[in-house]
């Protein structure tokens, strides 16, 4: 089990990495998501498909398929992508017991609510001027499928 930052982490990082090497839209493949990023190609795939799921992120079959923005960067806040991961379908009551639920979970949903606020100020656009401004190259804007 990946506590709820690890998949937001890996989440951000799969949307970013899409955003940022996708410039004209065209589909960005699993296999060259795992090779840029050092995650393994089986264990972003169900983050991929939760995205999909979501609207953030549409797959394209095919020999040219992959994965593209299902909304433009100026409009994904990362509160939307930590809103797919933050999500845990094993009942906490029978997992943590009495204390976690009278203590620890309140405290919890407190700081959910604080990250939740605080990705609300950030765009998947602003990460990928930060990466720009930090001297990072994307890929040339030619039309999709195009490659040479």
């Amino acid at each position: 089990m990946h506590s709820v930052r690890d998949r937001t982490t890996t989440a951000l990082i799969i949307m970013l990495d899409v955003a940022f090497h996708s410039p004209a839209g065209q589909p960005v493949s699993t296999m060259d998501i795992a090779a840029r990023t050092g995650l393994p190609r089986r264990g972003i795939e169900p983050t991929l498909q939760a995205l999909a799921r979501s609207g953030l992120l549409k797959g394209v079959r095919g020999p040219h398929g992959g994965y593209r923005l299902g909304h433009p960067a100026r409009e994904i806040l990362l509160a939307d992508i930590y809103r797919v991961t933050a999500h845990d379908d094993t009942p906490t009551e029978r997992r943590r017991g009495t204390l976690f639920n009278t203590v620890v979970r309140p405290f919890m949903d407190q700081m959910d609510g604080i990250l939740t606020r605080e990705y609300s100020k950030v765009t998947l656009h602003d990460f990928v001027r930060q990466a720009e401004t930090r001297g990072l190259q994307r890929p040339p804007a030619g039309p999709p499928g195009c490659s040479i």
